[in-house]
């Protein structure tokens, strides 16, 4: 039998548009308590929304545990701000440190004045701009749409699979090696969504 995947519970969202994600796809997981419980998982999915701040109750305990799983090859997975906690920080609370298993810091998205309609936060349905063939985005059509829900962007860099243009262009998509990320909820993005998804558990297959 295999090992279930983590999805990692820190209070920053509600997890069960993810759990019914995951569960249609027939992936098998469980919410860990508390980080020893990692160490028989076969990859980590860490969701969230909200203010980075919120990721200060990932402690240096969970952060070891994390970091232990992918150091033995488990893959990773952040939704949202999920995603920006994978980079080195964030502008939103610069007191807190992400996770710094991808280079760069996180900040407010800019839209620039006259830009009509764009508003923050970017809520709504947006494209994808491929920049990379990778694993997490295999079989997701150029300009696929998918659903945001976000003030804050990560930047791009050469880990950015795929971009996505709001006033500026920011990283939506964002893999190095199992470590993965995306700015958007899959689990709010119908099939494309569901594909992403998918994409990542065959990492952990």
């Amino acid at each position: 039998m295999k090992s279930p995947i983590a999805l990692i519970d820190y209070g920053a969202g509600n997890l069960t548009s993810v759990k019914k994600a995951l569960a249609a796809l027939g992936a098998d997981f469980f919410v860990p308590e508390e980080p020893g419980a990692l160490a028989g998982a076969r990859g980590v999915v860490v969701p969230g929304v909200g203010h980075f701040g919120a990721t200060r109750a990932l402690d240096r305990a969970w952060v070891d545990a994390i970091l232990d799983l992918v150091g033995d090859g488990k893959p990773l997975l952040g939704i949202c701000l999920g995603m920006q906690w994978l980079f080195e920080g964030s502008e939103e609370a610069p007191e807190y440190p992400g996770l710094g298993v991808l280079s760069g810091r996180c900040r407010r998205l800019k839209v620039a004045p006259g830009a009509g309609r764009l508003k923050i936060p970017h809520v709504g349905w947006n494209s994808l701009e491929r920049r990379l063939d990778a694993g997490i985005i295999d079989g997701v059509p150029a300009g696929a749409q998918v659903y945001f829900t976000h003030s804050y962007i990560a930047p791009v860099t050469g880990d950015t699979v795929a971009a996505t243009e709001h006033g500026e262009s920011f990283a939506s998509v964002v893999q190095r090696g199992q470590i993965a990320g995306v700015q958007f909820h899959p689990e709010k993005s119908g099939q494309i969504g569901l594909r992403v998804l998918q994409n990542w558990l065959a990492l952990a297959a």
